[in-house]
């Protein structure tokens, strides 16, 4: 409308809105917005082929079976009523399948993609070595190991321990940052031992009481 305002001339019109001519000049002759000619239907295009019967029986199976296929379904409805259904209206059968599963089917789970930049974090977490079977002069070694990576490139760096305390945290953290040469920006790691600790309000002291562990979240 801003452009026939201009110069009066439909075909350069439609070339700025990106649309056909014929189109173009439907929306000046109504004097309307395309928002503004869109009316709510309220009735079919197509008659529905699948009787309230047949329809019954196939949300039963899916109800039941509800990873079953539209074509398998529709396999098994033209051998329940054969004559009745043509091969055509298979992709009727899966446009109501897809609206019944959308209404009633399983939930879908649910992933939130994490997306990792360069020298932005370190992860740590600590894991049980002591399967690998190593063992000392004859006696097996009981230990673990501070694993920390570098999401984003993957790089690793692991540091021998005996448990999973904060101070095994710390040396697993300086040895893999002087490996690195280089600091990300923060450090992630798990709910463990050597992150928290819980305290039996019995033992509540108070801040800085001797002995007592307060609890962190790193």
């Amino acid at each position: 409308m801003e452009e026939m305002s201009k110069h009066g001339e439909v075909g350069r019109a439609a070339i700025k809105a990106d649309m056909d001519r014929k189109t173009a000049r439907k929306y000046i002759r109504e004097q309307k917005l395309p928002s503004e000619l869109l009316q709510p239907r309220s009735w079919r295009t197509r008659h529905n082929p699948f009787s309230p019967e047949d329809w019954s029986a196939i949300t039963a199976r899916l109800a039941e079976t509800p990873e079953l296929e539209a074509k398998t379904l529709f396999e098994w409805l033209t051998e329940q009523r054969p004559g009745t259904y043509t091969p055509g209206q298979l992709r009727t059968l899966q446009r109501h399948v897809r609206c019944w599963r959308a209404a009633h089917g399983l939930d879908k789970d649910v992933f939130f993609a994490q997306r990792h930049r360069p020298g932005e974090a370190a992860q740590t977490d600590f894991t049980s070595a002591t399967e690998l079977g190593v063992t000392i002069a004859g006696q097996a070694f009981v230990h673990m190991l501070c694993v920390f990576v570098l999401p984003y490139s993957n790089w690793q760096w692991a540091t021998v321990c005996l448990s999973e305390s904060i101070m095994a945290l710390r040396r697993g953290v300086q040895a893999a940052l002087f490996q690195l040469g280089r600091v990300p920006s923060y450090h992630q790691t798990d709910n463990s031992t050597a992150a928290t600790h819980r305290i039996p309000k019995a033992e509540r002291i108070g801040p800085g009481a001797p002995g007592q562990s307060l609890r962190s979240d790193a």
